[in-house]
């Protein structure tokens, strides 16, 4: 016994009864099962494209079997038995050892990024932007429950200074029918685009869209948000809940007919959000640390119209802006107001597409822009293109 006074306790009792001398067995841990098991598992495992042990692990048995009915495996009762006992923290160590990350199928990081917006910067309009021209878009879908075919879509354009909102219904997203979008936006915009920041979709970014803004507006910006960040455009996302979403809901439009209606609708909202709608803008951002986590408080400017911050910016030539404010002297905003609900009626009277039967596109592209006022009068409006107004 002096031999062992000066060993723990635990280690003498371990001694006693033979522990010690079976301890270097842990080395072989791991690989108890043998290359019979550790090969079925790296085929099994290589078919599969390697999957997580996790994954693996509760489905040996049946794909052994799977891959034995194939000539991929050789199986035998006890390969069958020890492929059901073996453990996840066990199949971990095989997966490590078979250097699976070399065997891979390639895995890209999904990405929007392709040759056409690589050279757009990603990045968001500032909320304090004070001139006007700064502008955010988005495309509202009216698919009903199905986006399956072609049905209409609201694109949606909001001034980031003045909160001043275009919307135009166009038919599906072909290149044809988004540039004839843009034309009658710019043709009614009273000022001119600085500066167009949409989502990454296609409809938006492709070679034909690129083409046309280099023509029509050659000096102007495009800046796109981040993938999969609604927040970098928070004005439209905005409005596109309060000012197509809400009016409309989400029943399917997919007829030549509803796009023609709703274009007249959105005529009427242009007049009644734009001229007589009062809006707030953030004007100050205040960081306050008294509270745990800090927060950010926000204080808002007095709420105008998006015509009188127009007027105010100082953008607008003094004929353009006398035509602007005579022409809302002359509108009656509760006709307005009535009107809209005539219209949104209207369009849910129609019904939506046949199956048997084609519609032609092109008959949403070229319609004038006549605007209702009060009950008998039409006001057409008859701006010169943005582009000339840079």
């Amino acid at each position: 016994m002096q031999a062992v006074t000066g060993l723990h306790r635990k280690s003498l009792i371990r001694l006693i009864k033979g522990d010690l001398a079976r301890k270097p067995r842990r080395k072989q841990r791991g690989r108890t099962y043998g290359a019979g098991v550790e090969k079925a598992i790296s085929i099994i495992a290589e078919c599969l494209d390697y999957l997580c042990a996790e994954r693996l692990q509760p489905n040996l048995v049946w794909l052994a079997e799977h891959l034995a009915q194939h000539g991929e495996l050789e199986l035998s009762p006890a390969l069958i038995a020890q492929l059901e006992r073996i453990s996840i923290s066990t199949v971990k160590r095989i997966l490590q050892r078979i250097r699976q990350d070399e065997h891979k199928l390639p895995r890209r990081k999904p990405s929007r990024s392709s040759s056409v917006t690589r050279g757009v910067p990603m990045k968001r309009i500032a909320w304090d932007e004070q001139t006007p021209g700064h502008c955010e878009v988005d495309l509202v879908h009216h698919g009903g429950p199905s986006a399956s075919g072609q049905y209409v879509h609201t694109l949606q354009m909001i001034d980031v200074t003045t909160a001043w909102s275009e919307r135009v219904a166009v038919l599906g997203r072909s290149y044809r029918v988004m540039e004839a979008g843009f034309r009658r936006i710019l043709n009614r915009l009273p000022f001119g685009i600085i500066e167009l920041h949409p989502d990454n979709g296609s409809e938006f970014f492709n070679a034909h869209m690129l083409r046309f803004w280099k023509d029509t507006l050659p000096d102007l910006k495009l800046s796109r948000s981040r993938p999969y960040r609604k927040n970098d455009n928070p004005f439209v996302e905005q409005k596109n809940s309060s000012l197509a979403r809400d009016p409309l809901g989400y029943q399917r439009f997919d007829t030549v007919a509803q796009t023609l209606a709703l274009n007249d609708l959105y005529d009427q909202m242009w007049l009644y959000y734009n001229f007589f709608q009062p809006v707030m803008r953030v004007s100050e951002k205040i960081l306050t640390t008294t509270s745990s986590p800090a927060r950010i408080k926000r204080r808002y400017d007095k709420a105008r119209t998006p015509l009188d911050r127009l007027c105010q910016s100082g953008v607008l030539s003094t004929d353009r802006r006398d035509s602007l404010l005579a022409l809302r002297d002359r509108l009656n905003p509760r006709q307005l107001r009535q009107g809209i609900y005539v219209f949104i009626d209207y369009l849910y009277s129609l019904p939506g597409a046949d199956p048997e039967q084609t519609e032609d596109i092109f008959q949403t592209l070229s319609q004038p822009i006549v605007l209702v006022k009060g009950e008998d009068i039409s006001v057409t409006l008859s701006f010169e293109p943005a582009a000339s107004l840079r």
